[in-house]
Parts: structure tokens; C-alpha cells; sequence
């Protein structure tokens, strides 16, 4: 009896695979659906759900795809994805492996320019608040465009037969491809580090909507926002709009108008400078007829026609005001002098001097403290008594203390 061969799941996972790989619809194929349950990984990996009215599969697609495709997926978008179906053996799930999304009803460049317009405009890239004037008399240009290109010679024709004084300084840049959005970031960049321009020009000649690629980017859209320098946008043809288009200072419908936006006509110049000259001379003219009207009133005035007349009569005044400040001090002098010896009368009256002049002593210590009383005296003490003509010294030998009532005697 032949005994049944076992297999492992691993086995069997390996097998459905290999079914699935080799099979000649399944092996490549389109797939049309609704996108739901949409992640970006931060591996760079997308992972999201196909689904139509009638089932759902499960779908991936790996960093190196996504990075292809120029638009965002979201969820409830109607895309067609190509690819093909293989199983995952860890889990046994088949899904399909998408190589490239295109969305249904917008090619997917359109989707990616309007979803990218949307949320640099969210941004405020877009608002005229930041928008750099472009100045009014440009000495020098900076050109970023192809070296080689229609779009280079014909700004620099224009902007020379306008302005022949114009310096353009170009700076070669690749404007379609791979590295275009790169090495116009490079240029923009240098040209804001050389600092001698006046405005950028930035652009190329016209082309399909991949050719003109380059300026939608999100890295240019930012480089030019942050020129210090203002940008004028020449991409393509007049029916062309590109992001850059939206964050530049200026856009140009081509470059050859952007060659006219930044100069002024050298005859206009001259004659913009003819009038400022003449409004000058006017300006000037009427300041000095102001000036001769006000210096002629000037010298009417009597305290220039005659300023000796102006000094006398000042120095009469301060003479007269002189007389009466001498006379009022004079007077204030004898008041206060009045007043000083009537004070010296009155306490000349009450001056114990004045009393000695009478025959009154006046009783010190040694130290020269008036001495009021008996009772403050001590027997034996030094004292002075002071006269009318000089002082005495004595001493006390006794004394006697008047009782209430008792009449004086003599000791």
C-alpha cells in the first residue's frame, strides 16, 4: 500500500505562488477599482485595498514603484493599477503588486499638479502678501534656462534692444528631465549667493506637460519662494501653467515677454528722466521765489532797516527798570534797618547789663551759670559777681534761705 505524501504549509504556500506567477493572465495584468485603506508606510511602501462592486484585494507597492508615480493615492479614487498577483507565504494571502497607478478620468501628472497646487496654496505660497515687487529700473538680469535653448536667445534679444545697457547674466540649467528640478533649485540658488541681479528670470521654451515637468516640483516651488531675489516664471507657451508659474513674483506668458516685463525701453527711460529733470527745475524754481518773497519781507522789517533803534529802546528800558530796583532796595534796606533798631531797643530794656548800669550785680559760678537763688549756692563756694565794669571773685561764706512770709534781712 503507497502511503500519502504529507506536505508542509510552506510547501503548499511555495506551490499556489508558483501557480500564480507562472500563470499567463495573472503574470501581468491591469486591475481597475477603488482605492480604500490607503497607508504610505514610512518604509516608502504603499499598502491599500482595490475594491469594485463585486470583491476586494488586497494590493502593494513597493518603495521603488511609488516613487515613480507622480501622484498621491487617496482613498475613494478610481484608479487602473498594472501589475501582477503573487502570494505572501508567511500569511498564505494572495495581493496583487502594482508597478504603476493611473487614475481614472485625470492623467496622473494632472492629478499630481492639482494636488500639489492645493496644498502649496495651503501653504500661502500662493498669497500676493509675499509676492516681491519686481523694480521698476533693472541694471542686470540673471537668465536660468537651458544655455543652449530658443527660450535664452530670444530673452536675450529683446531685453537688449529695449535696454542695450542691461547686463544678463545666464546661468546654464537643465530645464527637462530626470535632474532638471534639482539643478534649477543649484541655479536659483547661486544666482541669490552671486547677489548682483536685480530679478531672476526663470523659464524654458514650450513643451508637453512631462517636458515642463521640472517646474511643478515641490523642491523648486520652495526654492523660489525662498529667492531673496524676485522671479519672473517664463514656462512654455501662454496656455502653459506650472506651480512655478503660482509662486513666482511675476509670470510671463513666455519668455520673451518675461525679457519685456523686466526692462523699461531705453526711450522710455530717457524721457521719464527728461521729466523728472523738468520737475526738478520747477521744484527748485519755485523754492528760491518762496525764498527771495520771504528774504524781501525780511528786510522791511524795522529791526533790520534799523537795529540801532531796537537796542535803545531796550537799554532805556533796562535803564528805568535799574533806577527802580536801586530805589525799592533802598527803600526795603531802610525799613529793615528801622525794624533792626527797634528790636535792639527792646532788648537793650530787658538786658541785665542795662540793669547793672543801675547798680545791680549779677551772681555767677565758677563756670559763669547765673546763680538765681540762695538755695542754690553752697556755703564755700567760688562765684563770680559780675558788675557793670567787670567781675569779681568771691566766695560764698554763708547764706540764708527766706522761709514763705518771712521778711528780708540782713545777714
Amino acid at each position: 500500500m503507497v502511503e500519502p505524501k504529507v506536505f508542509t504549509v510552506g510547501q503548499i504556500n511555495r506551490y499556489i505562488k508558483n501557480l500564480l506567477e507562472n500563470d499567463f493572465i495573472l503574470n501581468s495584468l491591469l486591475v481597475q477599482g477603488e482605492i480604500s485603506n490607503f497607508k504610505a508606510h514610512s518604509s516608502g511602501h504603499w499598502y491599500f485595498t482595490l475594491k469594485d462592486a463585486q470583491g476586494a484585494i488586497s494590493c502593494v507597492i513597493f518603495k521603488q514603484d511609488a516613487m515613480q508615480i507622480p501622484f498621491l493615492p487617496e482613498n475613494g479614487m478610481k484608479v487602473i493599477l498594472y501589475g501582477h498577483v503573487s502570494l505572501y507565504e508567511k500569511t498564505g494571502q494572495y495581493q496583487l503588486y502594482g508597478e504603476f497607478l493611473e487614475p481614472i478620468g485625470m492623467g496622473a501628472l494632472q492629478l499630481a499638479f492639482e494636488q500639489m497646487k492645493e496644498k502649496l496654496a495651503a501653504e500661502g505660497l500662493f498669497d500676493a502678501d509675499f509676492k516681491r515687487e519686481i523694480p521698476a529700473y533693472v541694471g542686470c538680469i540673471a537668465v536660468i534656462t537651458s544655455p543652449t535653448g530658443a527660450a535664452v536667445r530670444d530673452i536675450i534679444q529683446i531685453a537688449k534692444r529695449r535696454d542695450p545697457r542691461v547686463k544678463l547674466a545666464v546661468f546654464p540649467t537643465l530645464v527637462q528631465g530626470e535632474n532638471a528640478a534639482a539643478d534649477i533649485v543649484s541655479s536659483l540658488k547661486l544666482a541669490n549667493e552671486w547677489g548682483k541681479a536685480d530679478v531672476i528670470i526663470l523659464g524654458r521654451g514650450g513643451g508637453s506637460m512631462e517636458d515642463l515637468w521640472a517646474f511643478n516640483e515641490e523642491i523648486v516651488a520652495r526654492a523660489i519662494f525662498a529667492s531673496e531675489v524676485p522671479v519672473i516664471s517664463a514656462v512654455g507657451h501662454e496656455t502653459d501653467f506650472t506651480i512655478a508659474d503660482f509662486v513666482s513674483d511675476l509670470r510671463a506668458p513666455t519668455p520673451s515677454a518675461a525679457a519685456e516685463l523686466a526692462t523699461e525701453p531705453l526711450e522710455g527711460i530717457k524721457a521719464d528722466l527728461s521729466e523728472l529733470t523738468d520737475r526738478l527745475d520747477r521744484d527748485v524754481q519755485a523754492v528760491l521765489t518762496t525764498s527771495k518773497r520771504r528774504l524781501d519781507f525780511l528786510k522791511e522789517r524795522p529791526v533790520l532797516k534799523r537795529p540801532l533803534e531796537g537796542i535803545r529802546r531796550t537799554q532805556i528800558y533796562l535803564e528805568e527798570k535799574e533806577r527802580l530796583l536801586l530805589r525799592e532796595t533802598l527803600r526795603k534796606l531802610e525799613k529793615d534797618r528801622q525794624k533792626l533798631a527797634a528790636a535792639e531797643a527792646g532788648l537793650q530794656a530787658v538786658s541785665p547789663f542795662s540793669i547793672m548800669q543801675r547798680g545791680y550785680a549779677l551772681l555767677m559760678d565758677a563756670k559763669g551759670k547765673p546763680v538765681t537763688t540762695a538755695e542754690a549756692a553752697a556755703v564755700g563756694q567760688a562765684v563770680q559777681v559780675r558788675l557793670k565794669d567787670g567781675i569779681l571773685q568771691a566766695e560764698v561764706t554763708g547764706k540764708a534761705v527766706f522761709a514763705h512770709g518771712e521778711k528780708e534781712t540782713i545777714l
